[in-house]
């Protein structure tokens, strides 16, 4: 169902990360590490939410580690939409013959 709201795939799989996970913290490579994507398609939209505020980030020597701005305006309702969506896709679908 996020994916109707969110098109972009990268950027919903962060969002998906971020959000169900605030004290999550990591680097682009990590992060693509564990979403399996390419780590300059992450790059790109990791600087889109952090200009939007969504992210923040911190350097650490060379290494720029993004964690999720907790205060955002609507990081609440974004985490509630992603909780909620995920729990509707685990549900199994209601066909027909169920009715």
């Amino acid at each position: 169902m996020l994916d109707v709201f969110i098109t972009s795939r990268v950027r919903r799989k962060i969002v998906v990360v971020y959000a169900k996970y605030p004290d999550f913290r990591t680097h682009v490579r990590g992060l693509a590490k564990l979403i399996k994507e390419d780590p300059g398609n992450i790059q790109r939209e990791l600087k889109r939410l952090e200009k939007i505020g969504f992210l923040t980030s911190e350097k650490q020597g060379n290494t720029k580690i993004y964690s999720t701005n907790k205060q955002f305006a609507i990081f609440k309702e974004l985490q509630s939409i992603v909780i909620k969506s995920q729990q509707q896709s685990a549900r199994p679908k209601r066909t027909a013959s169920d009715l």
